[in-house]
Order: C-alpha cells, then sequence, then structure tokens
C-alpha cells in the first residue's frame, strides 16, 4: 500500500502458547469469510476464540499468481496479495489475535516458485524455465515432488534470499525483537520416516502429523485401518512414535485431505437401521472421533468448519460435480452450519445451495459444542 500510514501496533505484551498446549486452526481466508478480507476475518475472531483455538495458521498469503488460488504458486516474497487487503489490514488481523492471546502462522512457501517470479525470469527461458546461471534455482529439481520452477537450497543466495523472506516477515508483522528467539514454531512438511522425524523433533522443529486416513476409517465404521496411536508423539509403550519432543502437530483433517463428514456420507458403514451415511449419525461419530483426538498429549490441528461437519467434498466444482480438477476451487462458505438463523450462501450449484433442516443445524453446533468442551 504505497504511502499508507505506518501501522501503530496496540499489543506490546503478546505471549506464544506452548508447543504442547497449541490447537491450531487451519484456515482460507478466501474459503471462511465471504468478503475474503482481512478485516472480515479480525471481526469473526470470537467464534475462532470461543472453539478454544490458540494459534491461526493461514494458508499462503504472500503474492501469487491469479486470485481464486490457494496460494501455493507464489511469485513475489515481500508483499501480501492483495486479494485479501491492505497490508496494514494484515496487521490489525494479527494484532488482534495477539490482543486475544492467539498466535499467528504463516504458511510459506518457500520451495518454489512461478515463471512470474523476477528471479526465474532474471536467468531462464520463458518457454522452458530456469536456465544454468540461474543463481536461486534448479534448472531440474533433484527429487519427484517438484512443482513449478525449483529453488536450489545448497545456493548461497537462495540461503540468503529464504532469510530475507523469514525478516521481513518478523520485522513487519511483529516487532523483530520480539519475535526472534528460541521458542519460534519452525514447522516442517517434511516426508521423513519416523526415525528421521524424531532427530528433526529433537533439535526442535516441528512436523505434521497426518491421521486422516485412520480417523476417517473409525468415522465410516471401518475397524480394519482405525489405529490413532500413531498420533501421540510417546513413548513406544504406550503406542506412540517413541519420540522425546511433543512436536507432532497431529491432525484429523487439512487442506490437503478429503473432509471426514463428506467421506462418512458418501462410503459410511451400516449396521441394519445404524447407517453412518445419515447425517446425524456422521456427526455424532465425529464427535467420537473428536474425543479420541483431542485427549491425546500434544499439540494439534483443525481444518476450518471441520467443528461443524463441513461435508463437500475436497474436489467440489463450483457447478456442483466432483472432479480432481477443482482441488483449488472456491469451495461454499456454510456459516448455516452452525447457526439456524443464518440463511444458506447464493446458489452455488446450478440448483442452489440447499439449506438443510433446523434439525440437522442442532447436530452441527453440538459438534461445535463437543470440540469446545473437548479444547477447553
Amino acid at each position: 500500500s504505497p504511502g499508507a500510514a505506518a501501522y501503530t501496533w496496540t499489543t506490546t505484551n503478546f505471549t506464544r502458547p506452548a508447543r504442547t498446549n497449541m490447537v491450531v486452526y487451519e484456515l482460507l481466508v478466501r474459503d471462511f469469510v465471504a468478503r475474503h478480507d482481512y478485516q472480515t476475518l479480525k471481526d469473526t475472531l470470537n467464534y475462532i476464540q470461543r472453539l478454544g483455538v490458540n494459534t491461526i495458521e493461514l494458508m499462503p498469503i504472500n503474492e501469487f499468481d491469479g486470485n481464486d488460488n490457494w496460494g501455493y504458486s507464489p511469485c513475489f516474497y515481500f508483499a501480501p496479495d492483495k486479494y485479501y487487503g491492505t497490508k496494514n489490514n494484515l496487521k490489525a488481523l494479527v494484532d488482534e489475535c495477539h490482543r486475544r492471546g492467539i498466535a499467528v502462522v504463516l504458511d510459506m512457501v518457500l520451495n518454489h516458485s512461478t515463471g512470474q517470479s523476477p528471479m526465474v525470469q532474471l536467468y531462464g527461458d520463458l518457454s522452458t524455465g530456469p536456465t544454468a546461471d540461474n543463481v536461486w534455482f534448479n534448472v531440474a529439481a533433484p527429487h519427484p515432488y517438484s512443482v513449478y520452477n525449483d529453488f536450489n537450497h545448497e545456493s548461497q543466495y537462495t540461503k540468503y534470499f529464504t532469510k530475507q523472506v523469514i525478516k521481513n516477515i518478523w520485522e513487519d508483522y511483529y516487532n523483530y525483537q520480539m519475535s526472534v528467539d528460541n521458542t519460534s514454531y519452525p514447522i516442517l512438511e517434511h516426508f521423513p520416516d519416523n526415525s528421521e522425524g524424531k532427530v528433526l523433533a529433537d533439535y526442535g522443529m516441528m512436523l505434521w502429523g497426518n491421521h486422516n486416513y485412520n480417523y476417517n476409517e473409525g468415522t465410516m465404521g471401518y475397524l480394519g485401518g482405525s489405529d490413532f496411536s500413531y498420533g501421540y508423539y510417546g513413548s513406544t509403550a504406550q503406542g506412540g512414535r517413541g519420540w522425546n519432543q511433543p512436536n507432532l502437530v497431529t491432525y484429523m483433517e487439512s487442506h490437503d485431505e478429503e473432509r471426514l463428514q463428506f467421506k462418512n456420507k458418501t462410503y459410511g458403514n451400516a449396521s441394519g437401521t445404524y447407517n453412518v451415511k445419515d447425517p446425524a449419525t456422521g456427526l455424532a461419530r465425529d464427535e467420537l472421533a473428536a474425543a479420541l483426538f483431542f485427549t491425546q498429549p500434544g499439540p494439534r490441528m483443525l481444518w476450518q468448519f471441520g467443528e461443524v461437519g463441513y461435508d463437500y467434498s475436497i474436489n467440489a466444482c463450483p457447478d456442483g460435480t466432483i472432479d480432481n480438477g477443482c482441488r483449488t476451487s472456491m469451495k461454499p462458505i456454510r456459516w448455516d452450519y452452525w447457526s439456524s438463523s443464518v440463511p444458506a450462501p447464493a446458489p452455488y450449484t446450478a440448483t442452489g445451495a440447499v439449506a438443510h433442516p433446523a434439525a440437522l443445524t442442532t447436530n452441527r453446533r453440538h459438534l461445535y459444542d463437543t470440540y469446545r468442551a473437548l479444547i477447553y
């Protein structure tokens, strides 16, 4: 925001929640509030705080290609994407979160960049990507997980650039001296085996613990895959991973996995008249999963609206179909799942978004209240 007045911070005594007590709420601004901006999100913090959340993780917010995007196609790293609001609006959101005792974690994409990046274009070919003289990027990624243009993290220039990006976030969005300390949260999306994860956790790094499959097998009523023990970081004698440090951020849902309630209603098991595909039954089973999930020691993460049984597929398309190509497409914002006084959103499909029965709203609100009781 060129020419904008400097932001004056009002919260100067913020203390981060302890790692062992972190309850992280993963959030995509675009699909959480209809105005898709920081100001509206700031005005909605009562809902998140009431749930008991003490950490919000924003999906990538630095400048990325286009607007209808998850943010994992970054091109510029020192500016927040305009689609969500101004730089000062973002600061006001962080400030208000800190006033409420809520930490803000940013999902940062420092693995790759799109062809819009000037660092790609300075030493690159528009049709083939980075050339051999590029000081930041590999010509070809040395691993099978690459998308776009792969940063060369062995390069001194990439290391310097990465440090500058992180330093800029610290300096601009919370005072540098207050932010840089040995209690910060370096959380990795990494693919190690358990022994390597243990070593990284001992160094103080936090790692994701994906338990979507296990919990969803349980909620659907299938016993074979519903072992939740690996969601616990601790003693192997107690069924855990055998880690020394509580740095495993376990989750039942994230932006990368299918929704529990979608699979409940689509693939749920049945026995006689008891049928998990029945929405009320599926929601009750989500409550049972929450009871097991939140009572395991260590940090937990939930994905927005999981606490009200959000039931659209990860691959839901705007026309009401389901297709892998729609994974990052906009999803309907169903605040009416939490309160029957909120109308269903404007038509999302050709037939419109259908308001569900008031009784089911009660079931969804009970799921929210169950999450809240377990978190507190």
